[in-house]
């Protein structure tokens, strides 16, 4: 059997490095570890660095929804509340999600960075991978692998009005609100 890696870092190339920075401290609740015209490293736990950021001495094209790249990196919440709390703290400084989505196995919010880069932030819905695994092999998943929007102020309120962890990770609760299909907002076809 062979060694089994932990993920390290993911690095973005980017020719606008101070907002990029800026950006990934804030969402991250990071700090920059070092930077210099060539590079930065950001973290938000005891790793060296979780975010690196490949300074370009010259410009770049723009990300477009039809370029082929990496699509997003995830960062999972250990609980609903703090899922909440970051969202909030990120709301109050004007950085909203582009979209939400109840997937079923996890419970999601996707922020685009300034290079249009997705970032999610999520919780799971299961403890125990087994249970997520055999969900997604079951007929909700399979009918619906993406799952329905959901408007995070609802989520929000609805969490302070007492609904519990388990009846806001099922998806019928963000199926009642009838929002659009979110694949277009996740594959950056609409802004």
């Amino acid at each position: 059997m062979s060694a089994t890696p932990k993920f390290a870092h993911v690095v973005f190339q980017t020719a606008q490095p101070e907002a990029m920075r800026t950006w990934y401290c804030t969402v991250l609740d990071g700090h920059v570890v070092y930077s210099d015209e060539s590079l930065s490293f950001i973290t938000f736990d005891d790793e060296h660095h979780r975010v690196a950021l490949l300074h370009s001495p010259v410009p770049l094209e723009a990300k477009k929804p039809t370029t082929a790249a990496m699509h997003h990196v995830a960062y999972t919440f250990d609980t609903l509340d703090g899922l909440l709390d970051r969202y909030v703290m990120l709301r109050n400084r004007e950085i909203t999600p582009t979209v939400c989505i109840a997937h079923g196995v996890t419970t999601s919010m996707y922020y685009r960075d300034p290079d249009n880069n997705m970032v999610e932030m999520q919780i799971d819905r299961f403890g125990d991978p087994a249970d997520a695994t055999r969900y997604m092999k079951g007929a909700e998943y399979a009918a619906d692998s993406v799952g329905p929007s959901f408007d995070p102020e609802e989520l929000l309120a609805a969490r302070r009005a007492g609904a519990t962890v388990e009846e806001l990770s099922d998806r019928a609760w963000a199926s009642r609100s009838n929002l659009p299909d979110p694949m277009p907002l996740l594959l950056g076809a609409e802004n």
